[in-house]
């Protein structure tokens, strides 16, 4: 998903869809970015679904670590006893503010951001030093973004089925209800979308999509309901750096 591959890598890879990256990426983040409410408020036996309803209803801004995971099953030729083979893994730092704003800072193993500011997303590769914008409304339109980012109920779009306890975590799958305007049924490209929750805190988004590909998204010191600035979601591309926008 999830991510564009660097040095010659990117290179190599440069004719992956931007969509793929954007679809993926603002999933990852966007559907943890509701989550800003004081864990004290949960009692420890709330479910996991109720817990989620609450964050959505009283999340305003949250900044925090994150560790993204690129995950698959062994090949016929590798040990089938170690599980999920990890392919890939980044790190950064993630901020978001309801409605529309966030920030995907992807520091290690390279630098990467991608930004919206509520007008727009900017995909910003420091190796390739290139920014590419594009609408967000039509970026967003596969995500669960416009929904997490909006003002109305996720209910309305989701099922949320509490799931079983893993990792010490209570899982609840988002389940999307059916819209009879996409051609499957639903607009978004993963089968399986999951967050587990702990403590009142979002610790865990896990990602499947019809290929069995999983993305495992954790997060860690998490500050809630932080004062931004609206300066914090400007992005202004470095001089000489090329500058793509898309329709």
């Amino acid at each position: 998903m999830a991510v564009i591959a660097r040095s010659s890598i990117a290179l190599q890879n440069k004719a992956t869809p931007l969509r793929r990256f954007l679809s993926v990426a603002t999933t990852i983040f966007i559907s943890l970015a509701p989550f800003a409410f004081s864990s004290s408020a949960f009692a420890e036996g709330e479910s996991g679904a109720e817990q989620l309803r609450q964050f959505v209803r009283n999340s305003k801004t949250a900044e925090g670590d994150f560790m993204q995971q690129q995950l698959r099953a062994p090949k016929a030729n590798e040990p089938q006893d170690k599980g999920l083979k990890v392919v890939r893994q980044t790190q950064g730092r993630f901020v978001f503010q309801r409605p529309g704003r966030f920030i995907w800072d992807t520091q290690k193993p390279y630098e990467q951001k991608l930004i919206a500011d509520g007008k727009q997303l900017i995909l910003w590769d420091k190796d390739l030093n290139q920014a590419t914008f594009r609408p967000a409304g039509q970026a967003l339109a596969a995500t669960p973004a416009a929904i997490l980012f909006g003002e109305t109920s996720l209910d309305q779009h989701f099922e949320l089925v509490d799931g079983e306890d893993r990792l010490d975590m209570k899982w609840v799958a988002l389940v999307p209800k059916k819209n009879p305007n996409a051609k499957n049924g639903n607009d978004l490209p993963y089968t399986k979308i999951s967050v587990g929750m702990a403590n009142g805190l979002p610790k865990a988004l896990e990602l499947i999509d019809g290929l069995g590909s999983v993305v495992l998204v954790t997060l860690d010191k998490i500050q809630l309901n932080i004062n931004l600035p609206a300066s914090r979601f400007t992005f202004n591309p470095p001089a000489g750096a090329e500058v793509l926008r898309l329709n």
